[in-house]
């Protein structure tokens, strides 16, 4: 018997905000630099916390998700580093293309790390990342590793080809032409946010934020305000992709990998060959109680889990 579709988690409030801890309404109250900066042939997108001269972070977002996916967490950085979080071509703020690849997104890193100071620090920055921005992340570290000092992956399953081509991980289809995605108002949209993959959430605050950064005001054919998604229906099948684990395996870099105990990408076959391809040295660490979407699920673990890491970088870096 197939199982019964998950509902979407916003639609009980009907446009209205969840109730949230003080913590996260404190996180969000340090609000971020909202900047742009040329480079790799589009607008990017920033968010940027900390001040310039500080060890650089920088955090990248997953698919079809925007940079305020990490305006919750990237505050508990700012005391310590120059954080930024970027949105991708084709998501968020940053510049739709024809076609996308590997190499621009790759693009995009360098020149967001040159234009808003994350290499003006002591040590070479860190990039942390979710879901698929990892794979432009991990294509980074094993073409340009030596310009960040270690890479922190998020539930990302670095596959094969053919391991890839046996899974559906629940990727976005071709969708139909952006009318169809029009909604009459910015409540409706909202009601209509889900997960991908699809996942139930306890911290529908998290998801309510997220969501309401998940949408832009547009005119519809009748002269009409609507509201639509902040990202390119069609980027997924325009895109050109990488061997994620050939780049995995020639990292040139320091890496963590990290995953959801409860991911539905990371059962024990996945674990096991990701462990294979790493290189050594390589950390592992798995959060409980998380599903795909650690930065929802278990957000305050995945704070503790990034500043351990990063403290154990440094302490070895100390120790040389």
């Amino acid at each position: 018997m197939a199982s019964e579709p998950i509902p979407a988690p916003l639609v009980a409030f009907a446009g209205e905000r969840p109730p949230a801890p003080a913590w996260f309404t404190d996180a969000l109250a340090v609000a971020p630099e909202r900047t742009t900066h040329q480079g790799a042939g589009v607008t990017i997108e920033t968010l940027a916390w900390g001040e310039r001269g500080k060890p650089g972070l920088l955090l990248l977002h997953g698919g079809s998700a925007h940079a305020d996916w990490w305006s919750h967490l990237a505050p508990f950085f700012a005391s310590t580093h120059r954080v930024v979080a970027t949105s991708w071509s084709g998501m968020g703020g940053t510049d739709w293309r024809p076609a996308y690849s590997m190499d621009d997104l790759m693009g995009e890193m360098l020149a967001t790390l040159e234009a808003t100071g994350l290499e003006e620090g002591p040590v070479k920055p860190i990039v942390a990342s979710h879901s698929f921005g990892s794979f432009p992340g991990m294509a980074f570290a094993a073409v340009h590793g030596e310009r960040i000092g270690g890479l922190i992956t998020i539930d990302s399953p670095f596959l094969s080809k053919e391991m890839r081509a046996k899974r559906d991980f629940g990727r976005p289809p071709s969708r139909e032409p952006r009318d169809t995605l029009v909604y009459d108002s910015f409540e409706q949209a909202l009601a209509r946010f889900r997960l991908m993959p699809a996942q139930t959430a306890e911290n529908l605050y998290i998801v309510d934020n997220i969501a309401r950064h998940s949408l832009r005001e547009v005119k519809k054919p009748d002269g009409s305000s609507g509201w639509t998604w902040r990202f390119d229906p069609f980027m997924w099948s325009r895109m050109t992709r990488r061997d994620p684990a050939e780049d995995l395996a020639a990292a040139k870099c320091r890496l963590a990998i990290t995953w959801g105990s409860r991911s539905v990408l990371f059962p024990d076959e996945i674990k096991t060959y990701v462990r294979q391809q790493a290189p050594a040295g390589t950390l592992f660490v798995e959060i409980p109680e998380a599903q795909h979407h650690v930065l929802i699920d278990q957000p305050l673990a995945l704070v503790t889990t990034m500043r351990a890491v990063i403290s154990a970088w440094d302490a070895n870096d100390k120790a040389r």
